[in-house]
Order: C-alpha cells, then structure tokens, then sequence
C-alpha cells in the first residue's frame, strides 16, 4: 500500500532515530547491535521514502552524510575563542619544570591533571546550536580558521544531532585509523595516485577536500577532548569530557585523572609502550590541569596556555639490515617489494619486514639488497625504510630488480607508462581473488546481496571457489557447510546468486575488475560495445576515440583482456549463462547523441533512475558539466554545476522540460 505524506514523515523520523542510535553504537562506543546487511537495509529505507517524498528531506538526515556539489573555495570563519597551540615537554625535566610552574602559579603543593592520548591527526572546532550541528571549520592560525562544514558532515562519529537541545563548542582531532590509511594508499596505488606519507597528512588531504563526496569515502574518524560548554555545575576538565560524551560526542575512552606529576609520568610510560598497539596513531600525551577555574588563573601567553603541555614520544626509528627483497601480491594486483630484515626491537614490536612500496620508490632512496638502513614503524602496521645508511656499506650490496612473472600465479606483471606500481594482470590470481569477488558482488555491481565479506573468505579459505566465476557453480549444499549457516540463509545466498546472472551487461563490465574501470566508464564502454566479445577485441588505438575513455584506462583495458587467465574467466561466466550482452532497447532512441548533467533534487525520480532512462533512449549521462555538454537538467537546490552550464552557455532545462524530452508523463 503506498504511503501518505503524513506517515512518511512520521516513518522517517523513526527511521532517522534508529540510524542515529545504531551510527553512535558503530562509530562512537564500537559496540554495534546489528550487522551491516541489517543496517544498509534500514538506510535503504529511509533512502527509499526520501526518494518518494524529497520534499521531507532535511539536513539532518542520516543520507545527506554523502556531501552536497564541490566548493569553489572554503570560506573563513572567525573563531569565539582562540584555538591556542600547546607548549612541548620532550623529556621527564621538561616536565617537572611544567609541573612546577603550575604549582607556583596557583601557589598549591599538589595539582590535579588530566592526561590524555595526543592524537597525530588535524584539529577542528565543532559548533551546535539547539543541539544540531551547524558549522565545523580548521584549526588554521588559531583565531582564524576555514569552514569545512560539508565535509564534516561526511564523518560519521561526528553526530548531526547531539543528545540534549543546548549551544556547545567542541574541540577534537580528526584522523585515520591504521588499517583504513592502508586500504586508502592500496586504492590509490591502484588507480596511479601519490600515496599519502603517514596518518595524519591522509586525515588532513581529507577534510580539506573542495568535493565533500570524495571526503564521504575517507572513513574518517574523530575524538573529542575539548569543550566550551554552557555554563553551568562542571567544575573540571575531566566533568566536561564526561559531558561531552554523554551528549553523544565521541571522547577517547584512555583518558585518566592523576593525582600529582609522578601519576603522570606512569601514564605516560605506560603508553610509551602500549602506542604500537592502538589502531590511531598518537605522538605524544596532553597534560591538562583539571580544575576550570585554575585553569583561567594560569591563563595563556600568545600562542599557548600555561595549563597544558604536549610530553612529545621519540619517533619511532630503528637501524637494520635488508637480508632480502621480496614481493607480495595486493588484492588489487599491486606487486609491492618487501625488505626483509635483520630482527630489529622497535616500540615494543620486534620488526622482520618493511615496505619499500614500488620499484620507483627503490631506486628513489638508493636501496640494495644488504644494505645498512634506518627503519620506522607508525604503529602495529606499515614499517617502512627511511633511508639508506650508506657509509656503512661494503661493496656486497645488490641491486633489486623487479619479477616479470607474478610468484603466486604465473601471470604476467605489467607496469603501465608513466606509473609507478606494477600489477600481477591475471584476475583469477590467488592473492587477489577475495578483493575481487568482493567488488563482483558488491552493490552496484552484481548486487549479490546476500553473500558477505564473512562467507566470501570461508569459500576462498575452504577451497571453494578459486575466482568469482565459480560462484555460479556453488550449490546450497555447499553453503550449508560454512560456519553459523542454515538451510534458510544457505538459500537466499545461493538465489542471490543465481538472480544476478541477468544483470545489465554495464554492471558486469564493472564487476570485473579492470583498473580504472568504475561503473561511469563501465556504462560508457556497454554504450559502445554491445557484447563482452567485441569488448575484448577493443584495442587501446581504438578506445582513446572514446569520448571520456583516457590512454590510461585504454590501457588498462587492452592489458586486462590480453591475459588469458581473464579470457577463461570470461568463459566460464558464459558457461554458467551470465549475461555478457547489452539487452538492445526495443524504444525509440530519443536521445540518441545527447549528452546530460543532472544538478539538485528531482522531484518525481531518483538521479540514477533518471541517468538510467536516458541511456535507455540512446542518450549519454555525465557526472561533471563540459561545452561537449547538451543539457543540464536542473532540480531544486542545484549545485555548482548549474553556474558552470550558465558559463559555458550550455542549455539547463527544468525536470519538466527533461520528461517532455523522454515523453515521461
């Protein structure tokens, strides 16, 4: 039965509700109820009745997280209260001097701090108003900041709506975790793009995006540990953490009160060696004085309160030896080198290897296979090689040169012109393999919805499948002997499936894992080719005279299909009945040679609904305005893309005049 307007507003909200405990339970206390299927689905809903009913979409919604068009430029923002650097204590002297200063100012023979872990990431000022979050802005020179608002709102620890209606300033630390700063520098290496040198420079290139949509795809994190709160019984910093958390602000949870300066220096021992464990990087520890009022009697020179000092750790650093370099495979393909090293004791972490990232890299810092080097570590993950201590070496030194065959597969490893990473091509590669049937099934692409991360590795792990083709030859007897599945759930996986041999032929294209090959490209290629059998005769010359199909993604394309490891897969794909064809549309080709841009909220379709029909009737759907540009359709709200089309004098029309073009009603 379809919904009124009355109860989708009321359903919503609800929705909204959910969302929000379930985004705090995730993102805030990692404690999660629900699994992500079981949280996507609530999302769709919501995504669903928006749709339905835009007019009820508001800021706060969980689904405006995704970031609005791309800014031209950040605006500044004048802070209420200065954002003061922080004084360093580099050694147990320097602290004690802090300590004593304190004491004598406040003229007491005991003082209360509260120490706290120093995120290594980038400070921002965060504004409620009413309990919604209204404007967040950088840190910048203190009194001056800039107005990352929109990409703020992509963070999603960062709540949209506080627990309690009150007007706070909160003051935290963006940054990213280990383990998803290595999965960014893997997609980057991937698609040819610099990689980022550490943590912190990852979470600031983030938030400092003009596009808040590429933002949305950083899993950016933060921690709050300041705040200007309304005046009220909080006597103390530590009240005032506590305070924030309850509102729903996510605070470290490794805070801790201490009672004198010796309290102190065991808390900050403790976490001299316990740093390589935390999924953050940290480069230091906070001291604060804990009472507020003593807090104003200290006061603050120019750039930094007296109340507050940064102890600063050593960095992480060790000298070694390379025994050997060796490479390993990526998910993606990428072929890594790896120095393997002489045992060296570093943070707590006895260190055997460490990255050397690509052959370029290599030869870029001088690095030989027995040499003398000096090694970091940024936590549990990613030793690197810093540098060559080349007054040690011996003349024994060999050069490293990189394999032409792949050493997991057999497959060729090709390293296109002009990048810096070389790739094993073969998609049926054992190393890959789990990353890629991911993305095959992933939405968007197969949209294989019941089979999750968990399930992919039990049959990669238990030798059921050796590539994403051979998931149409599994059978629900075969699910059924995975871990924690029964006959119910053993069957929407295997209908899922099998439901997904007839998707459109563009999704296919994008499941398969060409590098470079997103679903906009994938479109464009199922436009120009309508079968996989002229796709993989496609040759690079051929390709480039492709409207928005560059020399490197022709490339990548015409060394994809030329590895017959892929061709195989293809094969089997075929076998299995697949679609590999482009289902010809039987309707008029309206929009034949068309090219449109579509801006701001439609009122009676979705955005992909509306790209969909108009590569249905022939027509070309762009993300980004240029003068090859035919039409802009523009909605309500429009973006930058709407001033763009007015400059290039290319014709924007309403959604109204857009249906009248397609004969929708």
């Amino acid at each position: 039965m379809k919904m009124d307007r009355s109860n989708a507003k009321k359903h919503i909200e609800e929705l909204k509700i959910n969302i929000r405990r379930h985004d705090h339970l995730y993102y805030v206390l990692d404690k999660p109820e629900i699994s992500d299927a079981e949280y996507d689905k609530i999302f769709r809903e919501l995504q669903d009745i928006e749709n339905e009913f835009p007019e009820l979409v508001t800021h706060d919604s969980p689904t405006q997280r995704i970031g609005g068009e791309p800014l031209k430029e950040f605006k500044s923002v004048i802070h209420k209260t200065s954002l003061l650097s922080l004084d360093n204590a580099m050694n147990d002297e320097e602290l004690h001097a802090f300590d004593k200063r304190v004491r004598e100012g406040l003229k007491k023979d005991k003082i209360e701090y509260v120490a706290e872990l120093k995120i290594d990431g980038l400070a921002v000022n965060l504004e409620y108003k009413n309990g919604t979050f209204f404007r967040g802005s950088t840190r910048g020179d203190g009194e001056r900041g800039e107005d990352i608002t929109m990409n703020l709102r992509t963070v999603r620890s960062i709540p949209l709506e506080l627990n309690n209606k009150v007007d706070i300033v909160a003051r935290g630390e963006i940054y990213l975790p280990y383990d998803d700063f290595v999965r960014l520098n893997e997609e980057r290496e991937d698609n040819g793009e610099s990689k980022f040198a550490n943590p912190r420079n990852a979470a600031a290139g983030s938030v400092r995006q003009l596009d808040p949509k590429i933002t949305s795809k950083r899993p950016l994190s933060i921690f709050i540990y300041y705040g200007l709160t309304p005046p009220g019984k909080i006597k103390t910093h530590f009240e005032t953490l506590k305070y924030l958390g309850d509102l729903g602000l996510k605070v470290n949870p490794n805070i801790k009160l201490c009672h004198g300066i010796s309290e102190v220096q065991k808390y900050i021992k403790e976490w001299g060696s316990k740093r390589g464990k935390l999924k953050y990087e940290i480069d230091g520890i906070v001291v604060k004085v804990n009472d507020l009022e003593d807090q104003k009697k200290l006061g603050a020179t120019s750039r930094a309160p007296r109340w507050a000092i940064a102890f600063k750790y050593p960095p992480m650093q060790a000298a070694s030896v390379i025994e050997d370099i060796k490479v390993q495979v990526g998910r993606t393909g990428a072929i890594t080198p790896v120095a393997h090293l002489k045992p060296v004791h570093l943070a707590g972490v006895t260190v055997k290897r460490a990255t050397l990232h690509n052959e370029h890299e290599i030869k870029r810092k001088g690095i030989k296979i027995k040499d003398h080097v000096v090694v970091q570590r940024a936590g549990d993950v990613i030793p690197e090689v810093v540098k060559v201590i080349k007054d040690k070496r011996s003349g024994k030194e060999k050069e490293f040169h990189m394999p032409k065959k792949c050493p997991v597969c057999g497959g060729d490893i090709v390293r296109p012109e002009g990048e810096a990473v070389a790739r094993c091509t073969n998609a049926s590669c054992p190393a890959q393999v789990k990353g890629r049937i991911m993305l095959f099934s992933m939405r968007g692409a197969m949209d294989i919805e019941f089979l999750g991360p968990a399930i992919i590795d039990q049959l990669v792990d238990k030798g059921y499948i050796k590539d994403f083709a051979d998931l149409y030859s599994l059978t629900k007897e075969d699910i059924k002997k995975l871990e924690r599945m029964a006959d119910k759930s053993a069957e929407k996986v295997i209908d899922s499936i099998q439901g997904s041999k007839n998707r459109a032929f563009d999704r296919l294209i994008f499941a398969l894992g060409i590098r470079n090959v997103g679903s906009h490209v994938a479109t464009i290629l199922a436009s120009n080719y309508p079968s996989i059998e002229n796709l993989v005769k496609a040759k690079k010359e051929e390709l480039v005279k492709i409207r928005e199909i560059g020399p490197i993604v022709a490339e990548a394309i015409e060394n994809f299909f030329a590895e017959k490891h892929n061709i195989k897969l293809l094969d089997k794909l075929r076998k299995a009945g697949v679609n590999l064809k482009s289902k010809v549309s039987k309707g008029p080709q309206l929009l034949k040679g068309k090219t449109f841009v579509f801006t701001g909220s439609l009122e009676k379709m979705s955005r992909p609904d509306a790209e969909e029909l108009v590569r249905s009737l022939g027509g070309t759907a762009s993300s980004s305005v240029s003068k090859n540009t035919d039409y802009v359709v523009a909605g309500s709200e429009p973006g930058s893309k709407l001033d763009k089309a007015k400059k290039l004098g290319v014709k924007t029309i309403t959604e109204q005049e857009f249906r009248k073009l397609t004969r929708k009603k």
